[in-house]
Formats: C-alpha cells, structure tokens, sequence
C-alpha cells in the first residue's frame, strides 16, 4: 500500500501555500472590487490539486496559506484569517469528493472554483447577520460577493490547465492518473 502523500506532493503544497501569501501580500491593493482574493486562492488550491491529485490537498494548502498570513500578518483579521483561507479550502475538498470524476477536468475546476467562492461569501453572510445587519441586506449582499467572487474564482480556475500542462511538460509534477479527459 503507498502512501497517501509523498515529499514531492508536501513540498508542492508548501509551495503553493507560501507563493499564495507572498503574492497576496506582496500585492496588497485595494481595487474596491468584491471577491478579488478570490482568483488568486482558486488559481493556487486547484494547481495543488491538480498537481498531487490528491483530496485533501486543497485543505491542507489553505490551512498552511491561513496560517502563514496569521503569523506573517498579511491581511486583518487575525485568527480569522485562517477562516478565511480555510473555508474555502475546505469547501473544494468536500466538492471534490462529491465530484470525483464526473465531469472533464476544465469543468471540475471551475465547479470546484464555484465552490470555493460560495464558501468564502458565506463567511462574510454570517458576519454581517451576526453583526446585526438586516436579512434582506446581508442576503443581498451574500448574492452580490457570491456573484463577483464566483467570476473572479473562474477566471483563476481557466488558467490552472495551462499551468499544469506547463508543469508537466517540464516533469515537475508526477501525473497519478489526472489525465485532462
């Protein structure tokens, strides 16, 4: 029985965890736009993944991109910055279960992306009700950030294909099976 992760697939996911914080932070700008994060997130959770074809990797890639932005202290939020880089992660770990392998792997990604985003405008939902906003305003709002990081984590999900392709025409990545079908 092999092992469920090796090295290459630990340091690949180390990798897109701290590239993932040191593009996020390196390029902190305000663009006013909702949902923005949400391109880079779905871009380097789904490399990870499609990289060690492993589930679980997407959870692992956020809790360590959540904890490395905690302790370097990119971002606001403090420990729910680990919320906020884990939710989706998880979110697209429990998608891909669901998902396997029904779809083509452009498709996958994109759902995945979907996924992830519906998590992320979920936590900003609750914090705005229990902040005390009203329903109607916090649900439109949901359905407004749900809509502008859904796009944003689609237009990251589109590019992951080329990216893997690229990386294994230089044999960087090992193809457990993850064939684009």
């Amino acid at each position: 029985m092999k092992p469920s992760f090796n090295l290459h697939h630990a340091l690949f996911i180390g990798f897109c965890a701290t590239l993932l914080v040191a593009i996020k932070s390196m390029m902190r700008m305000k663009l006013g736009l909702t949902g923005h994060s949400m391109f880079l997130m779905s871009l380097f959770y789904l490399v990870c993944y499609g990289a060690t074809n492993k589930i679980g990797s997407i959870t692992l890639c956020g809790l360590m991109a959540g904890m490395l932005a905690m302790i370097l202290g990119v971002g606001k939020g403090g420990v729910f910055i680990l919320l906020k880089f884990g939710l989706p992660a998880v979110a697209m770990d429990l998608g891909l279960i669901l998902l396997a392998n029904l779809f083509t792997l452009r498709w996958r990604f994109i759902i995945l992306a979907v996924i992830g985003s519906l998590a992320w405008s979920s936590k900003s939902a609750v914090q705005n009700i229990l902040i005390g906003m009203d329903l109607q305003v916090a649900l439109f709002q949901f359905g407004l950030s749900c809509l502008q990081g859904s796009l944003f984590a689609i237009a990251g999900a589109s590019l992951v294909p080329l990216i893997l392709n690229r990386l294994d025409a230089h044999d960087l990545i090992i193809r457990n099976g993850m064939a684009d079908k």
